[in-house]
Order: C-alpha cells, then structure tokens, then sequence
C-alpha cells in the first residue's frame, strides 16, 4: 500500500509541477512580441522524505537575464535617445536654412547665399539705370527679401531653442513616470516575493521603465540586497532609493538670443533639480542632454553666425549708403546713433554739407572742418551756421538736420571726414542715411521711410568739387557711383570674425553666407551618421538580450509539446495507480 501511496505522490506531484510548466510555456509563446517582456521557467525540485522521492515541486517561476549585457543595453539606449534627438533638431535647422539649388534646374535655390545673389542680380540691373524707379524698387525689395529671410531664420533658431526648452520640461517628466514606476515596482516585488510569489513580470516592466529612463538621460544603477532597483545620476545623486526623487524644471516662459542657462540663480533658462541641488550638468548623455546641448550651445553657434553676417551687413552696406543721397533730397536727416551735447567729438577732415531743392539743384552748402569741433554741441553749433540749415539735439538723443522750407532737402558729402575709433565718414558715423537698421540678425531691416516709398535710395551723390555755384545742380539722379560702391562692397573681401564655431575668414558676403549653410548641412550630416550608428549598437545589444532571454517560438512550441505529453503520460499513471488502489482494495475485501 505504502508504495502505491508515494508512486500516486509522485504521479500527482509530476501532474502539478507539469501543469504549471504548461502555464509558464504557454505565457511565454502568448508573451513572445511584448516588449520587454523574458523568457519565464518554472523551477522545479525533487522532493524525498525518509529518504525516499516522493516527487518535485515548483519552487518559483524566472526568468534569467544577462546583468552585464542589460547594462550595455541600458547605456546605448542612453546614447540613442542623444543622437536621435540632436537629429532630428539639427534636420529642422538645416530645412530653416534652405537649400543652394533647387530641384527644378529652371529655378535657384532658398539659401541666403540664393538670397544675397538676388540682391546683387537687382543691383546690378539697377547700375544701368540709376534713376529708375521700378529698378530701384526691385533693389530695395531683393534688399527686404535678404533681411526679412535674416530675421525669419533668427526667428526659426529662438523658436527651435524653445522648442527644446518644452522638450526638456515633457522628458523631465516623463523621467517623474518612470522613476515613481520603479519606487513602486520596487515595492510590489518585495511584496510578491515576501509571499512567495514569481516577481519575474515585475522585474521585466522595471526593466522596461529603466531603459525608458535611460533614453532620456544617463543613469547608474544597482539591485539592493532586499530587491530594491536603486538609480543615480552619473554623479551618484539619487533618484531611486527607498523612495523616488523626482526631477524639477521650469521651461522658460520666452525665448531670446538672450536667454542663457547657467548654475544658481538665473532670470533666463532653470536648472534641473532634484532634492533642490542642480543636476543639469550631471546629465550628460540621453534626450535631455542633447536638448541641453541644442538650446545652450549648437542653436546659440548658429545664431551667432547670422547675427556676425547680419552685422557686417548692415555696417558695409550703410558705410556706402551715407556716401550718397537720394533725389529729391531729405528734408530732415535723422541719426541712429545716440548722443548729447556734451559728448565728445574727435574727428579729423572735413565734411561738406549742402542744401538742395527737389531738383537737386544747390541752395547753399558749407565744408566743415571736423577738428575743429571737441564735442557734439559745438558741431551743432556750427550746422546752425550754414544757411538753410537747422540742427539740434532731440529728446531721444539723436542728432536731426533739416532743411528749412519743405522744397529744399539736405545733402551731405562725406569728403575726408574721419570720425571715432574706427575712422568713419561723417555721416556713417551718425548714421544719417542708413540704409539697414537694426543690431543682428533679428531686427536687421531696411529703413522703414525707404522701404514705404517715402524716401528715396541713396543713389546720388554731392557734388565735390573744391567750389560749388548756388542754382546749379549737385545731385546727379543718373550717378551709378553709390550703386556700384554697394555692388563691390557685396562681392569684395568683408573680413568675418569668428562666429559659433567658423573661424575668422575674408571674403565675399556670398561666401560667408554659403559657409553658414555648408556649416549647419555639415553638421546635420554628422548628425544623420551619429543616429544610424547609435541606432545600430543600440539594436545589437537589444538583440543580443533577446537572443539570451527573450522567447523563442519554436522552442517554446516545442517544449508545449513534450509538456502536454507529460502531462498526458501522468494522467494514465494515475488512473493505472487508482486501478491498482481498486484492485487492492477488491482483493482484501474478498480475503476478509
């Protein structure tokens, strides 16, 4: 009986464990696509009691994974989720750029190297035809097409700055999600397995929240000693412990060419925080990071190399646009620079300041010996001494001369005149009769008078000679001189200075314009190449886990197959064990 009694333990003991094997393979093939998820085992162990087998038992369900290859998975997850962010940035940035060429051969491309072209193209018809209106007008449009492109582009690079700014506020707390996921994974595991229960499942959705943690920012990590998933920064700040620490970030509420991070207290882009302490440097690879890089350093290069060609720009353009004077003349001149009378003026040369009615024709004029005059006020004092002519200092600090009478204008030839530091003609020095406005990239524009129609383009110029006859006319409407001054300005050597990351360079302000392009498709492409790298190491060790502990269908199939086997084989055991029970008891029944 005792015999019967253990080869029935065992039959049924075989059942159960088999039973549950049937279970775990039949998770396991439902289970195959799910992400993340292992290849699960029931462990099985024999039982002997007396010193006799009396079965096997299922003493937990596991699954194995290699710790060393998740780390490697979890740190090119990391570099990916970089790469993969600064890509798709920098495509943007090169899209906002334009492209050299178009795709229809009939046709040019978008760049501001395109755009600049265009503007020479109009001023080049223009020298022709000095005096004409429309060819005038198509100057000054080319010309407004080339800054307004200048400022969009400025506009796209801000915009793109603060795009990644709500980027790193949506990763910060996405990174909140996973590191709550895992304090309370953390929990439930302890909890399953204080009770016995496989803990498998919740290791493999830990898993899964730390690799999306990782893909925004880089992280060690370590188990503890009571199951617990410990994570920290590079820099062993933590994050998970007995409890998770999220991160804190406030995006900036506008974005500027001004607008700077840096560690403490800063009125332009936060810190990254967590328990208070800033961590923004300690991250240094996953999405954030490279939303980090981008907003802080490779946008802010791109804007400075807009705003060094918008700046030469608009100083080279308006050293020639005040050499010259448009017909009919201004009646009142205005300046851009700042001053007040007590500023002081050191200057050397002379400048000749005139009178001239529409026609262009002299009413009065003057040469000024400019050393002769110590500061703003005196200068002034001498322009009110020239018939016609009235000038003063206004409220905004901007010095005006004006012609008086509505029919008469000002006219100014900058003759010798050395103004300042930097050696500027008269009128350039105060910015008289600017063409361009603006500080860089995001404000340059043309003159708002000149680009309504209310005034003329500067393309005439005063007459030099030693002595000029009142009535007779000394602006020349069909001078090519000023226009021809703008053509070789644009196409002679500029010297750049070095802007976000290009080196100083002499050139053509065509060249430099085609190097920022070549610059921003240059790094795109690096880009590009980066992404399909770290996309590829990052898929080999996702591989290379799955081959060691995701499911393998056939396998698992197979297995299925020879379980149900077993399963079957038991279930005959024990009928012919119950036969024999009843065959025995028949038996002692009849012998009684």
């Amino acid at each position: 009986m005792s015999s019967l009694n253990i080869a029935q333990s065992i039959a049924f003991s075989g059942l159960s464990a088999t039973q549950v094997q049937i279970s775990v393979a039949s998770a396991n093939i439902s289970n195959a696509d799910t992400k993340g998820y292992t290849d699960k085992a029931a462990n099985q162990v024999s039982t002997v009691t007396a010193g006799v087998g009396t079965g096997v038992i299922v003493t937990g369900i596991s699954s194995t994974v290699d710790k060393l290859l998740l780390k490697s998975l979890v740190g090119a997850t990391s570099d990916l989720g970089a790469a993969n962010a600064t890509n798709n940035y920098l495509t943007e940035v090169e899209q906002l750029y334009g492209s050299t060429s178009s795709a229809s051969s009939s046709s040019t491309g978008t760049s501001l190297a395109n755009t600049l072209a265009a503007f020479q193209t109009a001023l080049s018809s223009l020298a022709s035809t000095p005096n004409s209106a429309s060819l005038q007008s198509n100057a000054i449009g080319a010309l407004n097409a080339l800054t307004t492109q200048l400022q969009n582009t400025s506009s796209g690079i801000q915009k793109l700055r603060a795009n990644a700014d709500q980027d790193i506020a949506s990763s910060v707390s996405d990174i909140n999600s996973d590191l709550q996921q895992i304090s309370d994974l953390n929990a439930q595991i302890k909890q399953e397995a204080a009770a016995g229960q496989s803990t498998a499942d919740l290791e493999d959705q830990r898993n899964i929240a730390l690799q999306d943690l990782a893909s925004m920012t880089n992280v060690s990590y370590f188990t503890a000693s009571n199951g617990d998933l410990q994570v920290y920064t590079g820099s062993g700040q933590a994050l998970v412990d007995s409890t998770a620490h999220p991160l804190s970030y406030t995006p900036a509420a506008n974005v500027t060419a001004t607008t700077t991070y840096s560690a403490g207290p800063s009125s332009g882009f936060s810190g990254i925080t967590v328990n208070g302490v800033d961590i923004t440097s300690q991250i240094t690879s996953g999405k954030i990071s490279a939303l980090v890089t981008l907003r802080d350093q490779t946008l802010p290069d791109a804007q400075s190399q807009l705003d060094e060609l918008a700046q030469q720009l608009t100083a080279s353009v308006n050293a020639v646009s005040n050499q010259g004077t448009s017909v009919p003349p201004p009646t009142n001149l205005t300046s851009t620079a700042t001053v007040s009378s007590s500023t002081p003026f050191a200057a050397t040369g002379t400048v000749r300041i005139a009178v001239a009615d529409k026609s262009g024709n002299l009413v009065s004029y003057q040469d000024l010996d400019l050393s002769s005059y110590a500061t703003v006020g005196d200068l002034v004092t001498a322009i009110n001494g020239i018939s016609g002519l009235s000038a003063s200092i206004n409220a905004d600090g901007k010095l005006t001369i004006s012609a008086s009478g509505s029919a008469n204008g000002v006219a100014i030839n900058e003759m010798t005149s050395s103004v300042g530091s930097s050696s500027e003609g008269f009128s350039d020095y105060f910015g008289l009769n600017d063409l361009l406005t603006g500080t860089g990239a995001s404000d340059i524009a043309v003159r708002s008078d000149i680009l309504s129609g209310a005034a003329g383009l500067p393309t005439a110029t005063l007459d030099s000679s030693s002595t000029l006859t009142a009535g007779n006319q000394v602006l020349s409407p069909g001078s090519a001189t000023v226009i021809n001054a703008l053509q070789s300005t644009l196409t002679g050597a500029t010297s750049f200075a070095m802007a976000g990351g290009l080196g100083a360079t002499t050139g053509s302000f065509t060249d430099y314009a085609a190097s920022i392009v070549a610059n921003v498709a240059s790094k795109a492409t690096q880009a590009s190449a980066a992404y399909t790298a770290k996309q590829t190491a990052q898929s080999t060790y996702a591989s290379s886990l799955s081959s060691q502990s995701g499911v393998n269908i056939d396998e698992e199939t197979a297995n299925l197959s020879t379980l149900q086997n077993k399963y079957a084989a038991a279930s005959e055991l024990i009928q012919v064990i119950n036969s024999m029970f009843s065959s025995l008891m028949t038996a002692l029944q009849t012998a009684s």
